[in-house]
Parts: C-alpha cells; structure tokens; sequence
C-alpha cells in the first residue's frame, strides 16, 4: 500500500505532514490486521480456529473447490493429491541470529508483519514511480522460479524467512492449485483509491495534478482544449 505521510486540512488545499510511526504503534495496528484478517477468514469459511486460538484449513465437504484451494494457500499445505493437507516441503538453512524486523519502521505479529520504513519526498518522483511499481508487482517472481531433477516446482523466496526457509517446493498440480487461488475474482479492482484520491471524494479535483474527481468547484477540460503537457500529466 502506498500512503500519505500527513494529511490535508480544511478545503483539501493545505498538506500537514505528521511524524512517522512507531514500533509500538506499528506493532499495535498489525495486531490489529492480524485479528481482524483472521475473523474474516473465518467468517468465509476459509479458515478454523481451534482451541489455542491458532488458524487451520477447512477440510470441510460443504465448501467449494476454489474456497478448499485458498485455504490450503493460506496455511502452506498441499491442496491436491495423495499429500494433501500435509504441510509443503520446504528447504532451510540456519536462521540469521540477527533478528531484521527489530527496528523502529517495523511490526512483528503472530506471523504478520508490517514494514513503513520507505518514505519518498515531493520532488523524488523517480523514487515514487519504483514504489508504485512495487506495490502492483505481481504475485510470483518467474526469475525465482525453476524446475528440480525429479520434475518439481521449487521456489525461491526473495528474502528467508526467521525459521531459515529459502526455498518452496511443488508438485506440478499442487502448484497450479497455488496459482489458481491467487486468481482474483471477475470485476474486482484490483487498485483501490482511498480518502482524498477515492473517485467521489471532493477533494481530489484539488490534490491531483490532472484536476480530475467530483466536487471542488474544479471540472477537467475536455480533451480537445487541453495542452499536450496537461495530457501527459493526466496519463501519469
């Protein structure tokens, strides 16, 4: 997610930029998304809670086919096959003793953790376009991706994991059932816009460098009275 660093007060013209986060209040919201992500998906009917109040796959004969898929995605078992439900093989090596995550940008929770140590200025508009680019990379890395002797999918993670896991490894099917499950349902957006960039917010004909939304006094040219510089700044 890309976020604001402050906010925009009165009629939406003056930015106010705030302090950084925390690592408590970081900690504190990925507590926070942790237990919430987890009701939800348990409210689906992807995941059970049992009785230490730990997540598991559904192995229910009630659900559907793509719903037993995300669940055994989202707990890192074999979701077809003789194996299924066993855990993934994984590869490891030993785990850096130093611990990465305990720093002041960081929260670390149950599993989940959130990052907010990468910040870009007004003017680093190169900097701002590599982080856009980030955050709709898609899910997998073909780069990282191979196939071993025996004809299996293995994986490679960009960074270890704390346990010292490097690298995933498929059966064929049970990869495509990974894959399958990351498929977005049809018409979902997959880009969402909030507060003063959300589509019927007032405010954004004020804040956007093409002028473009609802409200603000403001109403975009029609295309054929606007400069070739003002279409290159609505395209970007």
């Amino acid at each position: 997610m890309l976020f604001l660093d402050g906010v925009y007060v009165g009629e939406g013209e003056q930015f106010r930029w705030v302090k950084a986060p925390t690592s408590v209040e970081l900690t504190q919201l990925t507590h926070t998304i942790a237990h919430r992500l987890g009701r939800y998906l348990e409210r689906q009917g992807l995941l059970e809670r049992d009785a230490e109040n730990s997540y598991l796959a559904l192995d229910g004969e009630e659900e559907g086919p793509m719903d037993q898929l995300r669940g055994h995605s989202i707990t890192y078992r074999i979701a077809v096959g003789p194996q299924q439900g066993r855990k993934v093989f994984t590869l490891q090596t030993l785990p850096d003793e130093r611990d990465g995550y305990e720093n002041d940008s960081v929260g670390n929770v149950s599993g989940f953790s959130l990052h907010a140590g990468v910040a870009t200025k007004a003017n680093q508009r190169d900097k701002l376009e590599r982080l856009c680019r980030y955050i709709t990379r898609p899910a997998i890395s073909e780069k990282r991706l191979s196939l071993t002797d025996h004809g299996k999918v293995r994986y490679e993670l960009k960074t270890p994991y704390r346990d010292g896991t490097t690298h995933v490894i498929f059966e064929p099917v049970d990869f495509i059932a990974k894959l399958a499950a990351l498929v977005p349902k049809p018409r979902v957006n997959l880009t969402r816009f909030h507060g003063v960039f959300a589509p019927n917010s007032k405010h954004r004909a004020l804040v956007t460098p093409a002028k473009r939304g609802k409200g603000g006094g403001q109403v975009a040219a029609e295309p054929d009275e606007k400069t070739p510089g003002q279409r290159h700044v609505a395209m970007t």
